[in-house]
């Protein structure tokens, strides 16, 4: 429950990342909200633990509500990826934001590689790349060798996500709008649009990697 709280209020991508994952953990458990707090508020304070198990209850309830205790992801989540689509086809189709540019292009062979590998139907790209990153996360968890080819293509993915993250959350503070884009003070090159944006961000603040399971109680 922290960790969300805390990545929805710094970073997109990872915020996504680790709320698929509460879904699955969800479903691996029958949508069973006690045996999850049970799992994941061992040694938690009685007041925390009565918080994360409302948290959970109130999940999988959506999920039942929602016919996604199988298969799928809650319409709040649904709608964050379509979201950053539209700031991202927004973003693209300005001038003035060369950097981002710069990095979907440099991901965009990728992202066709993947659709073409996976033969998937129709979907955003940004859904195309999360769900790679989401399933390298669950190799990881799974500790399952990741291939170094698949890691590079991962940072080149994580980068392209992390400056349209760090741009969704500009806009939130209400310093960019994406309606208005061309009249948005143009970027000088070789300045960087966010602090930190040239970091990947599904690694710093992603779900925990290298197979580690998240702790709500962090």
């Amino acid at each position: 429950m922290k960790i969300a709280q805390r990545l929805r209020q710094t970073d997109m991508v990872a915020y996504l990342l680790y709320m698929w994952y509460v879904e699955d953990l969800l479903r691996a458990n029958g949508c069973d909200a006690e045996r999850v707090t049970a799992l994941m508020a061992a040694g938690a304070q009685p007041d925390e633990r009565a918080a994360m198990a409302e948290w959970y209850d109130n999940l999988a309830e959506m999920m039942r509500a929602e016919g996604a205790t199988q298969s799928g992801h809650l319409q709040m989540l649904r709608n964050l990826v379509m979201d950053l689509t539209e700031l991202h086809i927004a973003l693209t189709k300005s001038s003035k934001f060369p950097f981002y540019s710069a990095a979907y292009f440099k991901a965009l062979p990728l992202i066709v590689e993947l659709r073409q590998r996976g033969g998937q139907k129709p979907q955003p790209e940004v859904e195309t790349c999360l769900e790679a990153l989401y399933g390298i996360y669950l190799l990881r968890m799974q500790q399952k060798p990741v291939s170094p080819a698949t890691l590079e293509a991962a940072k080149c993915i994580t980068t392209f996500l992390g400056l349209l993250s760090d741009y969704y959350l500009k806009e939130r503070r209400g310093e960019l709008d994406r309606y208005h884009l061309d009249e948005e003070k143009p970027h000088v090159e070789g300045e960087r649009p966010h602090a930190g944006a040239e970091k990947p961000h599904g690694q710093a603040e992603k779900p925990h990697a290298g197979g580690e399971r998240p702790n709500d109680e962090e």
